[in-house]
């Protein structure tokens, strides 16, 4: 079917409520907000299963606002709603949400609705995190996160901004949407759309992701700048093309990324009809994390001044008239990539990772990776080794052996895992018995389960003690 542009707004300036097909734009308490943002944004171990809104042909004429000055709008589409953060305050779009510190992914942050961590300053919005130590030597962080929700909500569209990040090791910097109603059950089955996350201390790529499933499943898409400036030096415009069967994500106008490959499933496995779970109305979210599984902790490096900043000059939102809805979901493509020359499909592109309270470092050379730990963390990937982008084969049988000592016996654990299937194992985890002498491990596992062209071998070595480990000669072939 096709269905009007969706675009609910509350304002006096913009009538835009004709085309919204949604529910109202009444403006709830800021208790309420901050509860459907809580069912909204985290992990539930018990899904909630709504009725889709009914669909209705909507009839009424529309009239778009003109656009900023200076405003680019995409062919085949009209401007409908901006902020372009002028003045020296925060307009009514907003509303300023609170989290404490670990409410999702570990993170350290809280989010305070004190305008010392989100304010409008020189025409842009600054997000400013935080460090706080007390006379004690406790430290604790802050940060702002700000979201439209009720207030500016979309089905559909071009969504942009224009932001400059923050640099340093531990922050995460993120634009994204999340669905105003948890029409498909709580996350991330109503799914989610993160136009724009860069991660501190690796400041040259920006990542565009869709969250959607049950189990959790996710599509991602990467960008790293050719020049090797980094996204904190200066402003970039960070976009997606929402339409429906298509979600593009752009930087400086680049389309890096384009898939159509997702699904909405209930609890029991049924699966909904494509498009779910994106059409249906989201709005949009602008913070800073800090910490956490991803980006890891700040270290010593990471400074709490002008750089953490990130600096949004707009945000602008353009739609269609219409939008056909009558698309087919498309076959998922795998990319199986051809292993070296000995069979091996294991690389020498390493990751590694501190985080949860993990202090380490890594030294990776052609022949050997040597780990340092200086704080075991919380948990036992708090120090953590990874080789990414293996194509597991559905029914294949792998043998996966390594090489490993350590400066004192000590344990680790390894796995064979799928980020992109909610860290599914696809082998292990197997705790490793390590000595002070050059040991040989071998395993032998087979792929069940649907075939995974971005699995990843996993070494977790937090939560088990500080002594150093090294590990040479990691393969993983077909048998």
């Amino acid at each position: 079917m096709k269905r009007k542009a969706v675009a609910a707004i509350l304002t006096t300036a913009l009538l835009l409520s004709a085309c919204s097909s949604g529910e109202g734009s009444g403006e709830k308490t800021s208790e309420s907000q901050a509860q459907a943002s809580e069912v909204l944004a985290t992990d539930s171990e018990k899904e909630t299963e709504t009725e889709a809104p009914a669909e209705t042909e909507e009839t009424a004429e529309v009239t778009y606002p003109d656009a900023p000055e200076g405003a680019v709008v995409p062919e085949g589409y009209h401007f409908v709603w901006s902020d372009e953060f002028d003045g020296d305050t925060l307009s009514e779009y907003w509303f300023r949400e609170t989290h404490p510190a670990g409410w999702v992914n570990h993170e350290l942050q809280t989010y305070n609705q004190d305008e010392e961590y989100a304010y409008v300053k020189d025409g842009s919005l600054i997000i400013q995190p935080v460090k706080k130590v007390t006379d004690e030597g406790i430290t604790t962080y802050y940060s702002g996160r700000l979201s439209t929700m009720t207030k500016a909500k979309f089905q559909y569209g071009y969504v942009e901004a224009r932001i400059k990040v923050p640099e340093g090791k531990g922050f995460l910097p993120a634009f994204w949407m999340l669905p105003q109603k948890a029409t498909y059950g709580n996350w991330p089955s109503s799914g989610e759309i993160d136009i724009m996350e860069v991660v501190g201390g690796q400041e040259e790529s920006v990542y565009g992701t869709l969250h959607f499933g049950v189990p959790h499943n996710q599509r991602q898409g990467t960008y790293t700048n050719e020049t090797g400036e980094k996204y904190s030096d200066d402003y970039h415009i960070y976009a997606c093309e929402w339409e429906p069967g298509k979600i593009t994500f752009f930087v400086d106008g680049y389309p890096y990324y384009s898939t159509g490959d997702w699904f909405s499933a209930s609890s029991a496995g049924n699966e909904r009809d494509y498009p779910a779970p994106f059409n249906q109305e989201f709005y949009i979210i602008l913070n800073v994390a800090v910490g956490g599984d991803w980006p890891g902790d700040p270290d010593e490096t990471t400074t709490f001044d002008e750089k953490a900043q990130m600096k949004v000059d707009y945000v602008r939102v353009y739609q269609k008239d219409e939008y056909d809805e009558n698309v087919t979901k498309p076959e998922h493509e795998y990319n199986f990539r051809e292993p070296d020359e000995t069979g091996n499909y294991a690389t020498a592109e390493w990751q590694f990772y501190s985080m949860n309270g993990g202090v380490g470092e890594a030294s990776i050379g052609d022949d050997q990776i040597d780990i340092k730990i200086t704080d075991q963390g919380e948990v036992d990937y708090a120090i953590q080794l990874v080789n990414e982008g293996l194509p597991m084969e559905s029914g294949e049988t792998y043998i996966y052996t390594f090489e490993a000592k350590a400066d004192a016996p000590r344990t680790m654990i390894t796995a064979v895992t799928g980020p992109d299937n909610d860290y599914v194992r696809y082998w292990g985890d197997e705790t490793v018995e390590l000595t002070t002498d050059w040991k040989t491990y071998e395993y032998e596992f087979k792929m069940a389960g649907d075939p995974d062209d971005n699995a990843r071998i996993e070494f977790n070595m937090g939560m088990q003690g500080t002594d150093g480990i090294s590990i040479r000669n990691v393969s993983i072939k077909k048998k």
